[in-house]
């Protein structure tokens, strides 16, 4: 398990999926299509220690779409969070044409550059978001904010180049939940 994060981050896998699956004009629907797998059908093991509330297994082959998100008593619906990551998707679209292209230019250099380390990749993410929340007037939240820019970047890098998604989802999430898991398990439909 990486350090630093905090609790099941199977939550932030499935916000973030649903952002990227609600993407208008995206280029990376094969690459998505296999990260969907990742996401929503693998075992709890593979969502760095999932557990889930009953762990029955539907008729469809997966398991209960309520799991606990890591932290003693809290159960999550799953739907709760596809729907969330579908209006952050909303959000995100308006708030992706005020981001500078050179920004996001760069952070694809990052992301391709496979020298940088799993933790220097979310410290240029983490730069970047912050940066962002600098100069783009978003008239949010500080915590939603960032939120939508990580999952914004995420989705532009991996639209100039399909083949990061992997990496840049990865990051995404790690980076997520150890900024802003609090505020993510908190999150409700609006």
């Amino acid at each position: 398990m990486d350090q630093g994060l905090r609790g099941d981050v199977q939550v932030e896998r499935i916000l973030v999926y649903s952002f990227l699956k609600n993407c208008h004009n995206c280029d990376f629907s094969k690459e998505l299509d296999s990260l969907r797998n990742q996401v929503m059908v693998s075992s709890p093991k593979d969502f760095l220690c999932a557990e889930f509330d009953d762990g029955e297994l539907q008729t469809d082959g997966n398991r209960s779409g309520r799991f606990q998100n890591g932290e003693p008593g809290s159960v999550v619906d799953e739907d709760v969070f596809q729907l969330i990551g579908a209006q952050l998707a909303e959000i995100g679209d308006q708030v992706a044409r005020e981001i500078d292209q050179r920004v996001v230019n760069d952070l694809v250099l990052q992301f391709v550059n496979e020298n940088l380390s799993r933790e220097e990749i979310m410290r240029r993410l983490s730069n970047t978001v912050e940066g962002l929340m600098r100069t783009v007037p978003l008239g949010m939240e500080q915590e939603k904010a960032m939120l939508v820019l990580a999952m914004v970047l995420a989705r532009t890098v991996a639209n100039k180049m399909p083949s990061l998604l992997h990496r840049v989802f990865n990051t995404t999430v790690n980076y997520i939940n150890q900024n802003l898991h609090n505020y993510v398990v908190n999150l409700r439909v609006e």
